[in-house]
């Protein structure tokens, strides 16, 4: 007898008028372990904390409301189509995060967040010391998904594919019963790569910048497997999900940037 992984019956709790989501938990948490493993590795690097907190206040907004916009941007007949419900837009808590959205506008205000004042180190430095925390937040963050029954693959029958009730099966799916868990499998990919980014010596020598350069890479590898798995709605480009397109160009991207001018430097 097969013993599959189980969906959540519940995604959230409810506390009189009170309603707590275990997406918007996962979110938060992330978010949690994030801040505390970059201000670790910020002071083991010899930087002021305080530094952290101060960026973190402007970032951490930044980076919600920039995953959030590529992700309506990315799916707009959910809100903006012929049954789409324009309000539902601001329901982050029911998902929908972008992470190239959340990266890119996070990062911008991050960037503008640091150069307001002197720093005790450089913005690179910042950005390493921030990439293994920010891998260990999409980790956490990816098992919203779970709670909410959602951007699961195609169907499996591996002892750990993941169970889907009826309802919540895609058009053209509902015959099977069992898909594959992509957001076990990118969870897995990013606590992989954050151990790997803090303990592996060599990539501590590496010049400013390149640790987080290389987290961009070592996520969009992962991403352009995990996307190629998804059966979720998806806007396509030459018969490719936009997700792929990203993926690829931000893989190439930094993997050059990454390859670019030797591999280490004090």
């Amino acid at each position: 007898m097969h013993r599959f992984l189980p969906s959540p019956t519940v995604s959230a709790v409810h506390f009189g008028f009170l309603t707590i989501h275990f997406y918007a938990l996962s979110i938060l948490l992330g978010i949690i372990v994030a801040v505390s493993v970059g201000r670790l590795r910020y002071s083991q690097a010899g930087g002021d904390l305080d530094e952290i907190t101060d960026i973190a206040l402007w970032a951490i907004p930044a980076g919600i409301v920039g995953g959030r916009i590529y992700h309506v941007i990315t799916s707009p007949d959910a809100y903006f189509g012929a049954h789409g419900k324009p309000l539902d837009a601001l329901k982050i808590w029911e998902g929908g995060m972008g992470i190239w959205g959340a990266i890119a506008l996070g990062t911008a205000v991050a960037f503008y967040a640091f150069k307001k004042k002197s720093r005790s180190l450089s913005f690179a430095q910042l950005a390493d010391a921030l990439a293994p925390g920010l891998l260990i937040a999409q980790a956490i963050g990816r098992w919203g998904n779970w709670f909410n029954v959602e951007l699961f693959g195609g169907p499996s029958k591996l002892p750990w594919a993941l169970e889907i009730p009826f309802q919540s099966r895609p058009v053209g799916y509902e015959i099977y019963s069992t898909f594959h868990p992509t957001f076990l499998y990118e969870s897995l990919w990013c606590f992989a790569g954050a151990a790997l980014f803090i303990w592996v010596p060599r990539l501590r020598q590496l010049q400013p910048g390149k640790v987080f350069i290389g987290y961009i890479a070592f996520y969009c590898l992962g991403r352009l497997g995990f996307e190629s798995l998804r059966i979720d709605q998806a806007h396509l480009i030459g018969g490719l999900r936009v997700n792929i397109w990203v993926s690829f160009v931000g893989l190439s991207v930094s993997t050059f940037f990454f390859l670019k001018e030797g591999r280490t430097s004090r």
